[in-house]
């Protein structure tokens, strides 16, 4: 299983924009194989990535994820090959559909027909990244458009995918899934055999499915699924995120975040392993002093055995 780091989340050491990239040279140091970042009230995604991308050499970077409603499928399709040939080829785009409390009451825009849209929205995109040109009519995208790029590099796709709807169009359509907050059992049970029935019924290679999740190395257990509830307890009012955590019969973020000792953390990372889960993407979080360092140091040193 490749392991990733979660950059951007607002639990960096240093979030200005040096400060990302230095810290993203890091993780290239120390062997991650990839360095992941959102997009919602922060810095840009696909901005800040492309800076990394020149700035860096072998690690994959990724956005999970960028919400797709606020940019046109031709304008994602262009900043994301722009970002991929930042990179050298080594980008990889993760999209969503935000929630709809974003997309109605923050940016004005209708949230109708998520599941449709984003059907369409990638049989735009998919076809620009992969031929550089498209001809697509569909009910709500109508795109006629051939990109004339010096330099071009081929960019998987990755879908945030929860229901079921979403996980048929992210198997048939797009390269896999990228998950925040979704438990082993919902993973085990849900995500995986959702995504992967899909992708074999189109047709396509197994898809990746990367696990976005809060892990931190600690002997006390308590505190830390208490540090990880207070710093996450946004997400118990999130609808989609909600619905995850009820699937896990959790309580809170805490209650599906990787925590625990040096043997405990190696069990549940093989764990997920095992159950599907192709890449980690680890967030780390100071539940107290010292725990960003701690852990990041503790998942290097698996990485280097």
């Amino acid at each position: 299983m490749r392991m990733g780091i979660m950059t951007g989340s607002g639990f960096d050491p240093d979030p200005t924009m040096s400060g990302l990239i230095k810290e993203a040279q890091r993780y290239e140091q120390l062997g991650f194989d990839s360095v992941w970042m959102a997009t919602i009230y922060g810095f840009d995604g696909l901005t800040v990535l492309s800076a990394i991308g020149a700035a860096t050499s072998r690690i994959e970077l990724g956005t999970a994820v960028v919400a797709s409603h606020p940019r046109h499928p031709m304008a994602m399709a262009q900043q994301a090959l722009t970002a991929a040939a930042a990179s050298q080829g080594r980008f990889t785009l993760g999209v969503g559909l935000s929630h709809k409390y974003v997309i109605e009451q923050e940016m004005g825009l209708t949230y109708s027909k998520p599941a449709d849209n984003m059907r369409e929205y990638l049989q735009v995109v998919m076809p620009l990244l992969q031929q550089g040109t498209v001809a697509y009519s569909g009910d709500i995208f109508n795109v006629n458009a051939t990109f004339y790029m010096p330099e071009t590099h081929k960019v998987p796709v990755l879908v945030a995918a929860l229901g079921p709807k979403m996980l048929e169009v992210a198997g048939t359509y797009a390269d896999g899934t990228t998950l925040w907050l979704t438990g082993p059992k919902t993973i085990e049970q849900h995500i995986v055999p959702g995504i992967m029935a899909a992708a074999k019924a189109a047709a396509k290679p197994a898809p990746r499915v990367v696990a976005g999740m809060p892990v931190v190395l600690t002997n006390d257990i308590a505190s830390a699924r208490d540090g990880v509830n207070e710093k996450l307890a946004m997400y118990n009012d999130i609808p989609s995120y909600r619905a995850m955590l009820d699937r896990e019969n959790a309580n809170g973020p805490g209650d599906v975040a990787l925590l625990g000792d040096e043997q405990s953390l190696r069990q549940q990372i093989q764990h997920l392993q095992d159950i599907g889960v192709t890449d980690l993407n680890a967030v780390l979080i100071d539940t107290d002093s010292g725990a960003y360092e701690r852990t990041l140091n503790f998942l290097a040193s698996e990485l280097n055995q």
